[in-house]
């Protein structure tokens, strides 16, 4: 099965977006570690929550995992009888499809 250039985009899209979610957490600091509370906000709200940082590292860990996936696919380890064996359904992989 060949990857078109918009499955290829697709799954790096759903990738960038779980390794976002991943990322947002470190680093943010809350009004009740820092000095300032503001009257009449939560003190677990956010002072600075950095996502210009978090976009680009969001990008780069989203490259890096998809190169890998995409070089263990070109090498066949993404096969579809491969994984159903690997499941444990292999009387899956003599199906012709």
């Amino acid at each position: 099965m060949a990857y078109t250039i918009s499955s290829i985009l697709a799954i790096y899209f759903v990738l960038w977006w779980v390794v976002l979610f991943v990322t947002l957490p470190f680093g943010v600091r809350t009004q009740s570690e820092g000095d300032e509370t503001i009257p009449g906000t939560e003190p677990g709200a956010p002072i600075a929550t950095m996502m210009a940082r978090k976009l680009i590292w969001t990008t780069v860990l989203s490259a890096v995992i998809f190169a890998v996936a995409f070089l263990f696919y070109w090498l066949g380890f993404f096969r579809i009888d491969r994984l159903t064996e690997l499941m444990g359904l292999s009387h899956w992989s003599t199906r012709s499809y």
